[in-house]
């Protein structure tokens, strides 16, 4: 049972996490005050009205959006990528002591990745001012590649490592 909390006792916690915030209202968390408050609107139109693109039929740029609007989708954005990022290392960390082949246990972790990504979107159809879209889920799941890319990267290099020392 210690066994069992160590490594799926992290997995349920950030599932929460992630369900608890999809279960706010978009009010609650929205961050345009505060990037209207604290942020110098002038630098960032400097550096970045060039920046315009489409992203599910809607327009992203500081001129379509505003400074705080512009700033938020990227906050945003980067919230569902690195999540989910997080997201895959803790499954493929709870399904890696399990006796299957690595690939498997890859493969198995991006699959639950891409399953909770797509349930969390159809979550936050019930959410009161929450939209979900099926690009976000795409994105939580390439957040969740990139995590088990960096992790078998680092694997590989504690490996490497540790039988340099040896």
């Amino acid at each position: 049972m210690k066994k069992w909390m160590q490594l799926w006792l992290p997995v349920l916690l950030w599932v929460g996490m992630i369900f608890y915030f999809s279960s706010q209202p978009y009010e609650k968390q929205d961050m345009r005050p505060t990037f209207a408050q604290y942020v110098d609107e002038h630098t960032v139109e400097k550096y970045f009205s060039w920046v315009d693109f489409t992203y599910v039929g809607h327009e992203v740029s500081i001129a379509h959006l505003g400074v705080p609007g512009f700033l938020e989708f990227f906050l945003r954005k980067g919230a569902h990528f690195s999540v989910y990022f997080v997201l895959a290392i803790l499954l493929h960390r709870a399904l890696s002591h399990y006796s299957m082949r690595k690939g498997q246990a890859v493969m198995f972790a991006l699959l639950l990745t891409a399953a909770y990504a797509g349930f969390d979107e159809v979550h936050q159809s019930f959410t009161k001012d929450r939209t979900p879209l099926w690009q976000d889920s795409v994105l939580d799941t390439v957040g969740g590649s990139f995590g088990l890319a960096a992790r078998l990267l680092f694997m590989r290099r504690k490996r490497r490592g540790s039988a340099a020392r040896i």
